[in-house]
């Protein structure tokens, strides 16, 4: 994704989250309800959000001693911290994105979905695809070859260094 879609993304975020509070609070409820809302969503978000990293680094210690790489509780703890910073910004749209990234059941589909599309591309393009199983069997990859002369180099033993 570029990052001029993502910055117009990031700026969508704030202004569906006022647009829902404004209609919440004019239209649906009442406005101390709409705040009440606001903050008890955000205190029972950061619990979740503690409860689910405490067990996200339990899996990722037994995978560190067991010796297998923890991708999955790395990418769960990156979904983590950023369910964690949605739910203390006040609104409605950031709290709802906050649960599903903090609440397991649909933290994993995004999980296999970031993994797909955005991790393996872009480990890909920086590993030449050797992450996905292509290999390379003569030289370095995109790296120039030159061709050197033979009769360039000396093999023979320098007379003046031996005798010191």
């Amino acid at each position: 994704m570029k990052p001029r879609y993502l910055i117009a993304l990031l700026l969508l975020i704030p202004l569906a989250d006022s647009l829902a509070l404004v209609a919440l609070a004019g239209f649906v409820l009442d406005p101390l309800v709409v705040v009440a809302l606001v903050v008890l969503t955000g205190l029972i978000g950061m619990l979740l959000v503690r409860a689910e990293g405490r067990h996200t680094m339990r899996k990722l210690e037994r995978k560190l001693s067991s010796g297998q790489l923890p991708t999955d509780q790395l990418i769960d703890g990156g979904m983590l911290i950023a369910a964690g910073a949605f739910l203390l910004t006040p609104g409605v749209v950031t709290d709802l994105i906050g649960f599903l990234f903090a609440v397991p059941v649909t933290r994993y589909p995004i999980r296999e979905v970031v993994k797909r599309y955005v991790a393996k591309p872009y480990l890909d393009r920086k590993m030449d695809g050797f992450v996905s199983g292509g290999t390379w069997t003569g030289g370095f990859p995109k790296q120039e070859t030159y061709d050197v002369d033979p009769n360039s180099y000396r093999f023979d033993r320098d007379e003046e260094s031996e005798s010191n």
